[in-house]
């Protein structure tokens, strides 16, 4: 299960590498980039729009794997989806989280202040974060600058203690991102190579 994993990459990966895909997505557009990589690679996998917090269309113990792109930053509150991930997977099945570093959340290039980059965020579960300008390349070299979607905080004890309380194992984590200190200060470069914006956490269901 790809849930709220649109685009047409990562279905297209899985199923170029034999798995039987299901991706969930709240965005039309998201699944009609699923459907047209799919169809130029010959594959077949179930699209559904939907919302990551309600996995009711799912029987128990559905899947194997369920990876969890960066999506959950999205919602303001993870039980729910936590709940629905330990439902639907199998026991032994595997769920890979890919999200924004809670103490980076809220940061950009913008922030530099001539020594450092600005913290100042409510740190808070559901904190809302004011929305921040995209960069969306869509194959130029010149980014198009849109406005963000609405973001929110989650601590690292929820990200961490929600899913164990529910029976999952934590097997590894990690801090996803390699910037270089060499950049110009105030770039995108320099500052994650200060802060790594996102974090990676693969857990397993018990059983």
């Amino acid at each position: 299960l790809l849930l709220a994993g649109g685009g047409g990459q990562q279905s297209a990966a899985f199923g170029l590498l034999g798995a039987r895909v299901t991706v969930l997505d709240f965005s039309e557009n998201q699944l009609a980039a699923d459907q047209q990589a799919a169809e130029h690679y010959g594959l077949h996998p179930t699209l559904i729009q939907g919302d990551m917090r309600d996995l009711s269309r799912f029987s128990d113990g559905s899947f194997d794997l369920v990876w969890h792109a960066h999506a959950i930053g999205f919602i303001p509150d993870v039980q729910p989806v936590f709940r629905g991930v330990a439902r639907v997977l199998r026991a032994g099945g595997l769920y890979r989280l890919s999200c924004p570093n809670p103490f980076f959340v809220g940061i950009d290039e913008q922030s530099w202040t001539g020594e450092g980059y600005l913290i100042k965020r409510e740190y808070r579960d559901g904190a809302a974060i004011d929305p921040a300008p995209w960069e969306i390349w869509a194959g130029s070299d010149t980014p198009k600058r849109v406005e963000g979607p609405r973001e929110f905080v989650h601590t690292l004890s929820t990200l961490v203690n929600a899913p164990i309380a529910l029976g999952f194992r934590l097997l590894g984590a990690w801090e996803d991102g390699v910037g270089d200190i060499n950049d110009t200060p105030g770039s995108w470069g320099h500052l994650t190579a200060i802060c790594p914006p996102y974090l990676v956490f693969w857990w397993q269901r018990a059983g």
